[in-house]
C-alpha cells in the first residue's frame, strides 16, 4: 500500500479523477465500517457515564438552586482532578493497542498491571485534593451557604476516585484490544445502580412498613456523590468478574500470579506518554470546568444556567469522543502491525466523520434549545440564562470534536508533547483567560468599545471558549497533517511499545 494515494490529499493518478474518487469512496466506506462498530459501544457506555452527571443535574435542580450551584462548582472541581489523572492512566491504551496489533499479548497484559500501580498511586494524590478542596473554594469565591455542600459532595467523591481510576485502566485496555462492549455493559450496570441510589439519597425517604418507620434524610448534592461512589465500586467488581469468567483474556496472562511487581521500563513507557497526555487533557478540561468556578462569582442564576449548558455540551461531545477513542485504537493497532498507510487513512477518516456528525448534533440542540432547557429546570431565570448561552454551541462543539480526534490520533502515534502546548496556548490562553477578560473586563475595555458589553458575564466565557477550541482544532489538524507526511510507510512500532514482559 506504499504507493496508494493517502487521505486527506487523494490524487488523480492511475486512472484519472473519477477512478481516484471511486477509490476514496471505497476507502471511506471501509474506514467507517471499521470505526463505527468500535465506536458505538463506547458512545453508549459514555452516555451512561454522562447520565451520572445528567441525573445529578436534573435531580438537584429540582431540589434547590443552591444545591445546583454547589453541584456546578463541585463537579468542576472533581472533573478537573479526575480527568487529568485519568489521562495519565489512559496512556495504557495506545501502548496496549500497538502490542496487540503486533501479537504481543503477554506484554499487553503486563502493561495493564503497571497501569493499576499508576492508578493506585494517583488515587492518593487525587483523594487528598478532594478531601481538602480549599483552593477550589477560594477560586470560585463560594458563599458560606455553598461551601459545606461542596465539601460534602467532594468528600463522597474521594471514595469514588480510586474505583474510577482503576476502571479507567480496564476501559483503556479493552478499548485497545477491540472489546468496548465489555466496558459498555459495566457502565450500563453502573447507571442502573446510580439512578435509584441518587433518587433515594437526594430526596430522602419516609416509609411506614411492617418493621416500623424508616426515615432517611434528604442529602441533596451530597447524596449524588455517595451514589456515584457506590456505583463506581460496583463497576470495578464487575470488571474483576469479567476478567475471571471471559476466556478472551487468557492469552494476555493477566491472572495467575497476582499483581505484577512494578516494572521500571513499563512504568516509564506509560508515564512518558501519560504525563503529557494527562496534562493536555487536564488543560482541555480545566479550560471548560474552570468556567463554572469563575461564573460562580456572577451569582447562583448564572452558574446554574451555565451548568445546564455545560451538561448539554458534554452530552453531544460523547459522540466525537467515542469516534476519537475508536480511531485512536485502530490506528495504534495498525501501527503495531506495521501498516502505516492504513493507520494514516483511519486517522483522517475518523477526523472527517467526527466533524460532520458534530455539526449535525450541535445544530439539533441549538434549534430545539427552548424545550430542551425546559426539561432541566422550571426556574424561568435559570432557563433564560441557559438558553442565551446555547447559541454558541455549534462553534464550541465543532472545535471540540475536531481537536479531540486529532489529539487522540496523535497519541496513537505516541505524540503528546506538542498537543499539550497547543492546548495550553489555545484553551487556557485564548479560551479561559480571554473569557475572564470578556466576562469581568478588568482593564475597562468596555468604555472604549461599548460593543463588548454584549459579551460580558457568562456569555464572554462561552465566546472565548469557542474561539479557543476552534484555534486548537486548526493547530492540531495542521500538526497532524505535518506529522503524517513525515511517517514512512514502512515505519515500525516505537521501541517503547516493545516493553519486555516479566
Amino acid at each position: 500500500m506504499a504507493g496508494t494515494p493517502l487521505d486527506p490529499l487523494e490524487t488523480a493518478r492511475d486512472g484519472g479523477p473519477f477512478r481516484a474518487q471511486s477509490r476514496w469512496q471505497d476507502r471511506w466506506r471501509a474506514s467507517v465500517g471499521r470505526i463505527v462498530p468500535l465506536a458505538w459501544p463506547m458512545l453508549v457506555g459514555q452516555l451512561a457515564v454522562l447520565a451520572f452527571s445528567t441525573i445529578d443535574t436534573l435531580l438537584v435542580a429540582r431540589h434547590s438552586a443552591l444545591d445546583l450551584a454547589a453541584l456546578a462548582v463541585g463537579a468542576a472541581s472533581y472533573i478537573t482532578i479526575f480527568i487529568g489523572l485519568m489521562g495519565v492512566v489512559m496512556a495504557l491504551a495506545p501502548i496496549v493497542g500497538q502490542n496487540f496489533g503486533a501479537g504481543r499479548h503477554h506484554e499487553a497484559g503486563h502493561q495493564l498491571h503497571q497501569a493499576v500501580w499508576i492508578a493506585l498511586a494517583l488515587s492518593l494524590l487525587g483523594c487528598t485534593l478532594l478531601a481538602f478542596p480549599g483552593p477550589f473554594l477560594a477560586l470560585s469565591r463560594a458563599s458560606e451557604a455553598l461551601q459545606p455542600r461542596i465539601r460534602a459532595y467532594l468528600g463522597a467523591l474521594a471514595f469514588a476516585l480510586p474505583a474510577s481510576l482503576l476502571f479507567a485502566a480496564w476501559r483503556g485496555f479493552n478499548t485497545a484490544v477491540g472489546r468496548p462492549k465489555q466496558v459498555m455493559l459495566l457502565q450500563l450496570g453502573g447507571l442502573a445502580v446510580k439512578l435509584p441510589l441518587s433518587l433515594l439519597l437526594v430526596y430522602g425517604l419516609s416509609w411506614h412498613g411492617p418493621l416500623g418507620h424508616i426515615e432517611l434524610p434528604a442529602l441533596g448534592v451530597a447524596g449524588c456523590g455517595i451514589a456515584t461512589a457506590l456505583a463506581m465500586w460496583a463497576q470495578v467488581a464487575g470488571a474483576a468478574w469479567q476478567l475471571r469468567r471471559d476466556a478472551f483474556y487468557r492469552p494476555f496472562a493477566i491472572l495467575g500470579h497476582g499483581l505484577h511487581a512494578p516494572d521500571r521500563a513499563a512504568l516509564g513507557a506509560q508515564l512518558r506518554l501519560g504525563i503529557p497526555s494527562g496534562l493536555s487533557i487536564l488543560i482541555d478540561v480545566t479550560g471548560f470546568s474552570f468556567m463554572a468556578i469563575f461564573i460562580a462569582r456572577l451569582g447562583t442564576t448564572a452558574v446554574a444556567g451555565h451548568q445546564i449548558v455545560a451538561n448539554l455540551a458534554a452530552l453531544v461531545f460523547m459522540l466525537p469522543l467515542a469516534l476519537a477513542q475508536a480511531s485512536s485504537a485502530l490506528v495504534a493497532q495498525r501501527i503495531g502491525a506495521g501498516d502505516v498507510a492504513d493507520a494514516r487513512r483511519l486517522g483522517w477518516h475518523g477526523l472527517l466523520l467526527a466533524g460532520v456528525l458534530a455539526c449535525v448534533s450541535a445544530s439539533v440542540v441549538v434549534l430545539g434549545r427552548a424545550p430542551i432547557v425546559a426539561l432541566y429546570t422550571p426556574d424561568a431565570a435559570v432557563a433564560a440564562a441557559a438558553t442565551g448561552l446555547l447559541v454558541w454551541l455549534i462553534a464550541f462543539h465543532l472545535g471540540d470534536a475536531l481537536q479531540a480526534v486529532a489529539a487522540a490520533v496523535l497519541r496513537a502515534w505516541r505524540i503528546a508533547q506538542v498537543p499539550m502546548l497547543i492546548h495550553a496556548g489555545s484553551l487556557w490562553g485564548v479560551g479561559l483567560y480571554g473569557g475572564y477578560l470578556l466576562a469581568f473586563d478588568p482593564w475597562g475595555w468596555r468604555e472604549a468599545w461599548p460593543a463588548l458589553s454584549a459579551l460580558q458575564g457568562a456569555t464572554g466565557f462561552w465566546v472565548a471558549a469557542s474561539a479557543g477550541l476552534c484555534l486548537a482544532a486548526l493547530a492540531l489538524c495542521a500538526f497532524l497533517a505535518w506529522t503524517m507526511r513525515r511517517m514512512a510507510p514502512s515505519q515500525s512500532p516505537p521501541a517503547a511499545a516493545r516493553t519486555p514482559a516479566p
